[in-house]
């Protein structure tokens, strides 16, 4: 199965433009590795099994893993105030400074405006500096009332570790999880990267301009690691050896507004969802220009990481999924929504307007009849993240899908208001309010 996979690997990664690849799986307590592609399409280096590929936002379950560690050694709680912990925490709504708690953090519940991306500099105290500012960080919703996916909360979280802890959260994640796993080829920092076979990421075919994120971003999405690795991370939820009670991280914490995307609901840290009646625990992640997605089915044991530098990495995600858990364990991956053969006649024009969020901005409008939207990266990710425009259709008075030109995959985005009224557009996970 491990060579016909790699050379399937290879045949994936062709369809769907993507220039390297690995993968790692365990099944029936034996993992397997393969790889395929190149890390950089100009060096032509060639990617292998042990290459480190940044896993962006897979961290935020190794940081939400710390965090329960914390709170099983009585250190903490989820329903601890982050105040308490962090004593100069502070964002711009005084109640949900007062407020807000470790469980909202790690269920991206918060409503802190979420896709800050600040570069406070390479030092051990970046991560604090991050945190002073985002004292200036807005609402994108209530405290609690629904799901945006708030990678703020997650760095906020990293300081939570550090100052329990008293180390910096890269020596935490080190001492925590990696060296008790014996982790061989997992690491945070460039300079340590760039002593293995390191991925470089790509933006339409080219290589990105920016090798990786900043290091305040680090309990978000700084890890670098071989797919192995991330498989005996993930094993250690399954069959212990970090956590005392690491189910208690499977339990459903708040509904996605949009199921279509990566999941139903969210737990701690986790992405859940079911396949088959079988539960599926999961997160992925994207940087600039590499992507990761790791999968793990409770029942049956078996866990799947794959990465990628770039190409139409969600398409290609899925359909290696489809093929592996098929041939794994008999599990049907439920297809990406796509549009109805009819569509239903919707009024479009009670979604037209302007959505804006710290570091995104969507304009819909009406053309014909028919709901455009354009969304364009602000802030420090602009420039590096690709504007997205394409057509809505509907699938229900809500739910809308849109392919870009060109891609292979239909992207979703729900429609919905909260009691207050406010409306609000649900895409990649995150809610984005309506503001004009």
């Amino acid at each position: 199965m491990a060579g016909e996979m790699g050379h399937r690997l290879a045949e994936l990664i062709k369809e769907y433009d993507v220039p390297g690849a690995a993968l790692a799986y365990l099944h029936d307590g034996q993992v397997s590795e393969s790889a395929a592609g190149v890390l950089n399409v100009d060096t032509g280096v060639e990617a292998t099994p042990d290459s480190l590929f940044q896993i962006g936002s897979v961290s935020k379950v190794w940081t939400a893993t710390m965090l329960m560690q914390l709170a099983e050694q009585g250190k903490l709680t989820l329903d601890t105030p982050v105040i308490d912990l962090v004593p100069d925490f502070k964002v711009a709504d005084a109640e949900v400074t007062k407020s807000v708690t470790v469980r909202h953090l790690l269920s991206h519940t918060s409503g802190i405006d979420g896709d800050l991306f600040l570069d406070t500099g390479r030092g051990d105290d970046c991560i604090e500096k991050y945190v002073a500012a985002c004292a200036d960080l807005r609402q994108n919703h209530p405290l609690g009332v629904t799901q945006s996916y708030c990678n703020s909360g997650f760095i906020i979280a990293g300081r939570i570790i550090e100052e329990v802890t008293g180390k910096v959260w890269d020596t935490a994640l080190r001492d925590l999880i990696v060296e008790p796993l014996g982790l061989t080829h997992t690491w945070t920092l460039p300079e340590d990267v760039l002593r293995y076979r390191a991925a470089v990421g790509h933006l339409d075919g080219k290589p990105a301009p920016v090798w990786g994120i900043t290091r305040s971003c680090g309990p978000a999405g700084l890890i670098c690691a071989r797919p192995a690795d991330v498989v005996a991370f993930a094993r250690a939820h399954l069959e212990g050896g970090l956590l005392e009670n690491p189910r208690a991280m499977w339990e459903p914490q708040v509904d996605i507004p949009n199921p279509h995307t990566l999941g139903k609901q969210w737990g701690v840290g986790w992405i859940l969802d079911e396949w088959d009646g079988h539960r599926v625990i999961s997160h992925g992640g994207n940087t600039i220009g590499q992507s990761a997605m790791l999968w793990a089915v409770p029942d049956t044991g078996t866990i799947v990481c794959a990465v990628a530098n770039g190409g139409h990495s969600g398409a290609f995600f899925h359909a290696l999924a489809a093929e592996l858990f098929r041939e794994l364990d008999g599990l049907t991956v439920p297809a990406q929504l796509g549009p109805p053969e009819t569509p239903p006649q919707v009024d479009v024009e009670r979604y037209a307007g302007v959505y804006e969020r710290v570091g995104n901005r969507m304009t819909l409008s009406v053309t014909d009849g028919e709901l455009s939207l354009f969304a364009e990266a602000t802030g420090a990710m602009a420039g590096l993240s690709p504007s997205i425009e394409m057509r809505l259709v509907p699938v229900d008075e809500t739910t809308f899908v849109g392919r870009r030109e060109g891609a292979p995959d239909w992207v979703s985005a729900v429609f919905f208001q909260l009691p207050d009224g406010t409306e609000y557009i649900h895409l990649g996970v995150r809610a984005t309010s309506k503001i004009a």
